[in-house]
């Protein structure tokens, strides 16, 4: 059963006529008898009595409601498809990670809303893993986060670098790591850190660089916001490991301190004591550890003409200036 037999058949039962169905529809009078007949071979009945006048039979009337019921629907979703295509959806909604949304993404909503005032933006703060995961499952549009490659390799997924960032350690002003202009591995795996909870990339990725090296991570607290990571490692012993973009807050701070880690050479090697991975001679640090952040959507979404706009607005404005693009140092 196809819409266009349905269109037929009710061009005929409200017009009464083949002939005036066809000049209603702007076919031909065989087309309107030929999707009619094919409507009635497939239910296996026939819908209209052949007079002078196209009335219908009893398989007709019941058939008739259902027919106006199938082709409203088919009607209804073909405006609401016409205005997502145009630009009308009521809502674009926009996962992001606590950095980006308190440091970068001001101007891209502001941009937006100016934009696109018919537009509800909604805008979730959420760990990197809980975003992507929710960008799956189609509850968010878009999503700018911390890559993790086992969401963001699906093939529906359309995603874009926008800037790679160093890991910095947050620290009290008073905190003996801060003796240090950049602080060495081996002081740095001493002290208890305060980590993101479990969903958080970043806990995912001090978690992994720790076992790359062979250390154990000494996590005593997680938390899962950036104002109470200020506040607990403001208190004393604490440490935290943070990408440079959650730290732009802390930086005027004076009873906080920000160290770079030491940029290790590659042959280097560490007591064993310290560095477990180390015993052997290996070498598992890496000149620079940094983070990639990116911009991720899926193919489809980029046909919506407000979800692509918001694409290429955080394209614009993200990163800002004060963003250190470790990759393009050749660091």
């Amino acid at each position: 059963m196809r819409l266009e037999q349905l269109q037929a058949f009710l061009s005929v039962a409200e017009t009464g006529s083949f002939q005036q169905a066809a000049r209603k529809c702007g076919v031909t009078q065989s087309t309107i008898s030929r999707q009619v007949q094919g409507l009635e071979a497939e239910v296996g009945l026939s819908l209209f009595h052949r007079t002078a006048y196209a009335k219908l039979t009893v398989g007709g009337e019941l058939l008739l409601p259902h027919a106006r019921k199938i082709c409203q629907t088919w009607r209804n979703a073909a405006v609401e498809l016409g205005d997502l295509l145009a630009g009308k959806q009521p809502e674009l909604c926009v996962a992001a990670i606590h950095s980006v949304c308190a440091a970068y993404l001001p101007p891209v909503l502001q941009r937006f809303c100016h934009d696109y005032p018919n537009v509800q933006l909604r805008v979730t703060s959420l760990g990197s893993d809980r975003a992507l995961k929710v960008l799956k499952d189609g509850l968010v549009d878009i999503a700018v986060v911390m890559n993790n490659r086992y969401f963001t390799q699906a093939p529906e997924m359309l995603v874009e670098v926008l800037y790679n960032e160093p890991i910095e350690v947050l620290m009290a002003a008073a905190h003996p790591l801060a003796q240090y202009d950049r602080v060495p591995w081996p002081e740095l795996i001493c002290y208890p850190q305060v980590v993101f909870k479990d969903g958080y990339g970043m806990q995912r990725m001090v978690q992994e660089q720790f076992g790359r090296i062979g250390a154990k991570l000494h996590a005593v607290l997680e938390l899962n916001t950036l104002d109470a990571f200020r506040g607990v490692v403001r208190q004393g012993e604490l440490i935290a490991l943070l990408p440079h973009s959650a730290l732009l807050d802390a930086r005027d701070d004076r009873t906080l301190a920000i160290r770079p880690i030491a940029q290790e050479s590659a042959n280097l090697k560490v007591s064993a004591i310290l560095f477990e991975g180390f015993a052997n001679g290996k070498s598992a640090i890496y000149p620079t550890w940094t983070r990639e952040v990116v911009l991720v959507t899926t193919h489809d979404r980029m046909q919506i003409p407000p979800i692509a706009h918001f694409w290429n607005l955080v394209r614009e404005f993200v990163p800002p200036v004060d963003v250190i693009k470790v990759e393009k140092s050749g660091s």
